[in-house]
């Protein structure tokens, strides 16, 4: 599982260092590599392991193959990603596109989000972090008020 957040920075040569946490439980599942894909909808990087992009791809290819849906999916997330391997030091060389797609220039934070993590620019990562909390609160009273009445 992917929790907690940690900031690394991103050298000159577009490396940066996976938390060893991180790279301890993908290794766990035999892999020695990462997926990532620009995020949809936030401007961060989507990273998870090869076992998580199959179920993903598996899900794509059960849709129907003649539905605008499966080709939007399939597109969004097989085109657009990227498998990473690690070096000898547990970095990975992360790919300029998507680097731009997050407003990524040196330090990085990584962000746990259980099965998968993300990548971000630290300031982007606090104001988005803010906004969360406040709609999560809000949410939080709504469904208490709802329980109650």
């Amino acid at each position: 599982m992917f929790i907690s957040t940690y900031e690394n920075k991103l050298d000159k040569k577009g490396r940066v260092s996976v938390p060893a946490s991180y790279r301890s439980q993908i290794n766990k599942d035999g892999f020695d590599s990462i997926i990532c894909y620009p995020s949809f909808t936030l401007p961060t990087i989507e990273f998870c392991p090869q076992s998580r992009l199959d179920k993903i791809i598996e899900a794509i290819d059960n849709l129907n193959p003649f539905d605008e849906n499966r080709d939007i999916f399939a597109t969004s997330v097989a085109a657009n990603s990227h498998k990473l391997n690690f070096d000898s030091e547990g970095r990975v060389t992360m790919v300029h596109k998507l680097l731009k797609h997050a407003n990524i220039n040196s330090k990085v934070l990584f962000v746990g989000q259980g099965k998968t993590f993300q990548m971000w620019d630290p300031s982007n990562f606090k104001r988005f972090s803010l906004s969360a909390q406040k709609k999560a609160n809000l949410k939080r009273a709504e469904l208490k008020w709802k329980s109650e009445n």
